[in-house]
């Protein structure tokens, strides 16, 4: 299932149920029907989704740390929470600066 956010401040973005249910748990919101992200919620928001995403990011360089060395293989980087998060966290900011509120479900 697609699930849809929008704001007045910018475009539409749209993404996977599973990714917004994860997306919404970081920053302290439960998927529902209907939601909003009040403006006056958004900077705190954005603060836990970028404070995730470097969490994400450190643990990333650790495990490419501790690759082996005997191994030769291309290996496929795996596409972090930075790149899966990007459009909605620019949505948030871009909401914040406006004083907008980032909805779904309607």
């Amino acid at each position: 299932m697609l699930i849809t956010f929008k704001s007045r401040a910018t475009v539409e973005v749209t993404m996977l149920e599973n990714l917004a249910q994860f997306l919404l748990a970081i920053i302290g919101k439960r998927l529902g029907q209907r939601g909003v992200i009040a403006h006056d919620e958004l900077q705190p928001a954005i603060a836990k989704l970028e404070a995730a995403i470097a969490q994400d990011k450190q643990r990333c360089a650790e495990h490419d740390g501790h690759a082996d060395e005997g191994d030769h293989e291309a290996h496929e980087m795996p596409i972090g929470l930075a790149q899966r998060a990007y459009p909605f966290l620019d949505m948030l900011r871009q909401a914040h600066k406006a004083n907008a509120d980032v909805i779904w479900g309607v």
